[in-house]
């Protein structure tokens, strides 16, 4: 971990599991304030209090990240509520098993409106707060090594997470300049509920 995060507050969609939930858990040992947003309020309460049990400050916020609007409020939500925001990790999505030939329109737009539109929104709405804040940012968006490789059966999901790729390599561009950093990490196989519902539906 680098230096210089005591205190600093960071935002993770997709924290109530998963490799959103281990992120916030590592930060908060760094002294990292934690905004968790995500659809299932129970299990972003449970984390919550696995976060203060660091002695950091966590809040709660309940948004669909594929709707720009209520990612943006999420953001004000996080620098109202702790005080700061200098840390944008957009970690949500969702997994697809299913051969090409199957996928159906609302099955394609809602990987796509999740993974994709999610963290385009999420990048936007958290550069605009940085120069809003006039300060320096950090985003960091969950790609894959589906990001790298097309898989048999993970299409689409293969094609979220090269979009992905693609919108951080541009956006580390357009805004470096800003001193906003846009980065992204590409896990291959983790044991969270998301990778047992992929092995189920591949067996």
């Amino acid at each position: 971990m680098p230096r210089g995060l005591n205190n600093k507050v960071a935002l993770i969609t997709g924290a109530a599991q998963g490799i959103g939930r281990g992120i916030a858990l590592r930060l908060a040992q760094e002294g990292v304030h934690i905004a968790l947003v995500d659809l299932h309020q129970e299990k972003l309460n449970t984390v919550q209090q696995e976060i203060e049990a660091f002695g950091v400050k966590a809040t709660t916020f309940i948004a669909d990240i594929s709707d720009p609007i209520q990612v943006s409020h999420a953001i004000d939500h996080a620098e109202s509520t702790l005080n700061g925001f200098d840390i944008m990790i957009n970690n949500a999505g969702i997994a697809q098993v299913k051969a090409l030939a199957e996928v159906t329109p609302s099955e394609f737009n809602q990987i796509m409106n999740i993974n994709v539109g999610g963290v385009l929104w999420g990048i936007q709405a958290a550069a605009n707060k940085f120069k809003q804040r006039q300060q320096a940012g950090k985003i960091i968006n969950a790609c894959s090594i589906a990001g790298h490789e097309g898989f048999a059966l993970l299409g689409v999901y293969s094609a979220t997470k090269f979009a992905v790729r693609a919108l951080t390599q541009a956006a580390a561009k357009e805004y470096a300049s800003a001193d906003i950093t846009v980065n992204s990490y590409c896990p291959g196989v983790v044991g969270t509920d998301m990778w047992v519902e992929i092995d189920q539906r591949f067996s």
